[in-house]
């Protein structure tokens, strides 16, 4: 008896090989998805802690957490 992974397999396969419209479709969401993380990454998502030692880095991540978390006392 073929295990579960296997069944998966042969089901994904056999439905990936009697595509038709899928196939336009898939390369549309690949298309999509390399957009969203390969290239806005780049532009909207700078590095900032990139160069920074462990110590620069803990105290840079507390200090944008300490400003951004309101304070009970406002």
């Amino acid at each position: 008896m073929e295990g579960l992974v296997g069944r998966i397999w042969r089901f994904y396969a056999d439905g990936f090989r009697n595509m038709t419209w899928g196939r336009q479709l898939w390369l549309v969401i690949l298309i999509k998805l390399f957009i969203m993380f390969a290239i806005l990454k780049v532009f909207f998502f700078p590095d900032f802690l990139r160069g920074k030692t462990d110590d620069e880095k803990s105290d840079f991540v507390s200090a944008e957490l300490v400003k951004r978390v309101p304070s009970e006392n406002q």
